[in-house]
């Protein structure tokens, strides 16, 4: 099955279309050069009730210090003629610089969603996207819950309202639960659907999100496992996460399942780039995960293409090494891979490390260098798992910048990039 994979079929480079997202922000834009206005895309807006880990090296071109991003081709969001782009540098010129760090960070809170941990944190560090972690008290308690960590935004980014993220996939990976929210069967089994009957289904799965002010699904998978080593695939297969075991199936139900979601109001994140079924070992509690076999030409990555092609908001990168594009680097450290999202796949929207926290993939590299060099590399948004070592990457992302004005720049250019999908969602007043 490895040569499913192979050089035989080259990956089709696609330009991401005027998704759902563009258009609301197009929207704004027109808006905010009429009027003042808050709260800029209408119902997007505040909820609705709502071998050992390779040391990151820093990316000789630039990573998204310029305009033109990782790949040297522009990316959406980062140049001043994209779609809402003076709501955007309207508010990303009345941040902080500390401020600005904090967009970058995606951290996981415990149930005491409100607690005083957070709202400390949230004070020093100024973190601007949550993610929930599993819970099973149903959309109108975790409504109550997003609505009081939405307030927090008045006081500790600006007003920037927040993502508040979730993993609902389905199947073993449905983290929220509870009176209001439909059981979500695997993406295997949603692979069986039709792509018009999924894409109805994602409509209704995200709404249930949207009822509990969830506007972020880490969702979905678009990783290609053959079928033959599914079993033995610790991260997808062996928990029924993929759609299918071909790159044209995997990518028209991705497809579906993101449309779906951004009918319903819901960003979402394609991930693992670029995929991890061809990997043995799952990279949150295994060092050293390799793949072998993945080149930049691999007919895999049209599943990452098709979800461009549908307007994903956000890709994840995954925490494996993958030996025929870059043996060097985990993908997240790695400008190679991220030259390959951007430039060959098109993609210009915000590049998402997978859990740089507690992930044992990078428990070998310290904290505030993992944070750094997944920046260095090209990247946008850092995950963390929890709040302690997201604090600690904060903190050496702010120390670099306050001295290194080519790495603030660097900063400053990832923040707009989240900006610019925050204003599509409608978390932006203008």
């Amino acid at each position: 099955m490895a040569a499913l994979l192979g050089n035989a079929t080259r990956v089709v480079p696609v330009q991401r279309g005027l998704s759902r997202w563009r258009t609301r922000a197009a929207a704004c834009a027109v808006a905010v050069a009429s009027v003042i206005v808050a709260g800029c895309g209408g119902s997007g807006g505040t909820p609705t009730g709502q071998a050992s880990p390779a040391l990151p090296a820093a990316a000789t071109t630039g990573g998204a210090a310029t305009a033109a991003g990782a790949s040297g081709a522009p990316t959406t969001g980062a140049t001043t003629s994209s779609p809402g782009a003076a709501c955007v540098t309207q508010v990303l010129d009345g941040l902080t610089l500390a401020q600005r760090v904090g967009q970058l960070f995606v951290v996981a809170v415990d149930g005491d969603a409100v607690g005083s941990r957070l709202t400390g944190a949230e004070r020093e560090y100024h973190f601007g996207s949550f993610l929930l972690t599993t819970s099973d008290a149903g959309t109108a308690a975790l409504a109550a819950q997003t609505a009081s960590m939405q307030r927090l935004a008045a006081s500790s980014t600006g007003g920037v309202r927040f993502f508040i993220a979730a993993n609902q996939e389905g199947g073993e990976i449905q983290q929220l639960t509870g009176s209001g929210f439909a059981t979500i069967p695997s993406a295997l089994a949603q692979g069986g659907l039709s792509v018009t009957a999924l894409r109805t289904a994602a409509a209704g799965w995200g709404t249930d999100l949207r009822a509990a002010g969830v506007n972020l699904d880490l969702a979905p998978v678009m990783d290609v496992v053959p079928s033959a080593t599914a079993a033995g695939n610790a991260p997808i297969g062996a928990l029924d996460r993929e759609f299918g075991s071909t790159p044209a199936g995997n990518g028209e139900h991705g497809a579906a399942f993101i449309e779906g979601m951004a009918d319903a109001g819901v960003a979402t994140v394609a991930k693992h780039f670029p995929g991890l079924g061809q990997v043995a070992g799952n990279t949150d509690f295994t060092a050293d995960v390799v793949d072998n076999v993945t080149t930049a030409d691999s007919v895999g990555l049209n599943s990452f293409a098709a979800a461009i092609s549908a307007g994903v908001p956000m890709v994840m990168v995954a925490l494996a090494t993958y030996t025929k594009i870059d043996p060097g680097r985990l993908a997240v450290f790695s400008p190679a891979i991220m030259r390959l999202l951007r430039g060959k796949l098109g993609f210009g929207g915000v590049i998402v490390s997978d859990d740089l926290g507690d992930a044992a993939a990078v428990q070998g590299i310290a904290a505030g260098t993992r944070a750094t060099g997944f920046l260095d590399a090209g990247g946008d948004l850092i995950t963390s798992q929890s709040l302690a070592p997201a604090e600690q990457m904060a903190d050496a992302v702010l120390t670099r910048a306050s001295s290194d004005s080519a790495f603030r720049a660097t900063v400053n250019a990832a923040a707009r990039q989240v900006l610019t999908a925050k204003q599509a969602a409608g978390l932006l007043s203008c």
